[in-house]
């Protein structure tokens, strides 16, 4: 890892194209693990993470510039802290590596309650789970966790035709 800050996200910035967008100069490095975090969408309609013993939460990890930081801070709002927290960074498929990284996480420690996401935050997970599966992190945790929440995309809504 470099000297610059190494992010883990969990949310919606699993979605590598939004992550991009929002950080023009940041870098994917990887998937990371929190054990004993638990992955929840909290009162206010959007992902978080809290405390819980046993279970494991997945992100993707980026590599950020001090402008990136900055950017991420805007998008996400007064409402989320920033933690130092270690992280279990495993690398991607073709550089696999197994170290603990001290990465920025973005938690809403106010609102720990579970609830329903909000319509357009769907979508927005869905494009980043399809990210997550195909750079390694488990089917059975997006299962277990992230499907009690967003359900998967509506396949009848790719098969819209204008005839």
């Amino acid at each position: 890892m470099s000297s610059k800050t190494v992010y883990f996200g969990y949310g919606s910035n699993l979605w590598l194209d939004q992550m991009k967008r929002r950080c023009p100069e940041s870098k994917y490095v990887g998937v990371g693990s929190l054990k004993n975090w638990k992955w929840i969408i909290n009162e206010r309609g959007y992902g978080n993470i809290i405390p819980s013993a046993g279970d494991i939460v997945y992100g993707l990890m980026y590599e950020l510039t001090a402008r990136d930081e900055h950017d991420l801070d805007l998008y996400e709002g007064e409402t989320y802290q920033k933690q130092i927290i270690p992280v279990d960074f495993t690398g991607t498929r073709d550089n696999p590596t197994k170290e603990v990284v001290r990465a920025l996480v973005y938690i809403d420690v106010e609102r720990k309650g579970a609830s329903s996401p909000r319509k357009e935050y769907i979508y927005r997970m869905n494009m980043g789970i399809a990210d997550a599966l195909k750079e390694g992190i488990p089917a059975e945790y997006i299962d277990k966790y992230l499907r009690l929440f967003i359900p998967p995309p509506d396949a009848r809504a790719l098969e819209f035709s204008d005839s």
